[in-house]
């Protein structure tokens, strides 16, 4: 996700170098672009600009810049949850260009339409699990959620996600 001068980059955002954040934000919009097509889908942009303008507005709190990246996910996955909420959960059609492709198009088309009929919760849950590879604990602490409740929600969207996809 950062080069190897991420940590500058942070330091000299954190003490007003406007031309550091612009590159730090340029950096990091792939990586959460990947996260919110995953969750917000066709929404995806709003949640990806929406994580974009906290990462800006609250970058000055971030003690330790090594840290950005699992602070920016934690963002990420708020801001793509609570607008893929606003606009009313599973459903909706999915902007092929809003996440990027993997292989095949085609395939990644239609991982995207079987995605796009899971709730939120549940396409974080399978975002930050099976994407990031996150184990259960991390998860759970991301979502403020217990262990349990990730494992009862990762179960249960693997199992609407594969009944949807053999359907």
């Amino acid at each position: 996700m950062l080069t190897e001068r991420g940590p500058a980059l942070v330091r000299a955002a954190q003490h007003g170098d406007t031309l550091a954040m612009h590159d730090l934000l340029d950096e990091l919009t792939p990586y959460v672009a990947r996260i919110c097509a995953g969750i917000a889908l066709h929404e995806a942009a709003d949640a990806t600009q929406e994580t974009l303008i906290a990462v800006f507005r609250t970058l000055r709190k971030l003690r330790d810049p090594e840290a950005l990246r699992g602070w920016v996910r934690i963002i990420a996955v708020r801001e793509a949850v609570r607008v893929a909420k606003r606009t009313g959960g599973p459903g909706g059609t999915v902007d092929p260009e809003l996440a990027p492709a993997r292989g095949e198009p085609e395939l990644a088309a239609d991982v995207r339409a079987v995605l796009s009929g899971l709730s939120p919760e549940h396409r974080a849950i399978l975002t930050l699990r099976d994407l990031e590879g996150m184990d259960e604990r991390a998860t759970a602490e991301l979502l403020a959620v217990s262990t349990g409740t990730v494992k009862s929600r990762l179960h249960r969207a693997r199992a609407s996600f594969r009944k949807a996809w053999t359907s």
